[in-house]
């Protein structure tokens, strides 16, 4: 999939100044196919989607200004403002931001937990500090999220070191895809762990646009 950076996604080609009645959507791009899934499954054509760059996963110290910065740019032309962010690292630094600048973000500490749904994973969480996760998306770009940052591509010795604690790799499902199901097993196999799947789908994400969307404009 291709990276999206700040890329403004609308439903009519019009510039987004020229648009009324609208939601804006700042999201991780890492969350883009998603969203955009949902917004055709559902109709939603009043929301807008502008992603932030996917690469941000790795550093969360940049989430906090880059959202600031898109909020600044983009107020002006939308009735309200969604943040397609969890904490995701930020030690709750974004979330003070969207407070300060009165806009709302999706709840939960990260994207793994409100896929699970926040509630079941807190619960889980609990048995399962030596599980690693993918979602979807980190299952199609296991090798530029996992396996080059670390460095396991240069140094596969290095994999024990890094998952030598761990002993499970759960598969977050969004969709139901064999293909993927298949890649996400080859990914637990690389690093030497259980494999489990489970179909998540959207979970909370599809619930929190779904509140977003159902809002009259303001």
């Amino acid at each position: 999939m291709p990276e999206l950076n700040d890329t403004k996604l609308t439903e009519r080609g019009l510039p987004l100044a020229q648009q009324s009645g609208k939601v804006l959507l700042i999201a991780c791009g890492a969350l883009a196919r998603e969203i955009l899934d949902l917004k055709a499954a559902n109709g939603w054509s009043h929301l807008d989607l502008t992603c932030l760059p996917a690469k941000y996963h790795l550093y969360p110290e940049k989430i906090t200004q880059a959202v600031r910065d898109a909020v600044a740019k983009h107020r002006g032309a939308y009735d309200q403002i969604f943040v397609v962010y969890a904490d995701c690292g930020t030690g709750g630094l974004l979330q003070a931001a969207c407070d300060e600048l009165g806009v709302e973000m999706i709840a939960g500490p990260h994207c793994y937990s409100f896929f699970e749904g926040n509630d079941r994973f807190a619960k889980q969480s609990e048995t399962e500090f030596t599980t690693f996760y993918l979602t979807d998306f980190l299952v199609r770009q296991f090798d530029a999220f996992v396996v080059k940052p670390m460095g396991l591509d240069r140094h596969p010795d290095l994999r024990d070191m890094y998952f030598g604690n761990y002993e499970k790799l759960v598969y977050q499902a969004q969709t139901d895809d064999p293909a993927l199901t298949e890649k996400a097993k080859t990914c637990a196999d690389f690093l030497g762990l259980e494999f489990e799947r489970r179909f998540t789908g959207y979970g909370d994400l599809a619930t929190a646009l779904a509140g977003v969307a159902d809002r009259p404009a303001r």
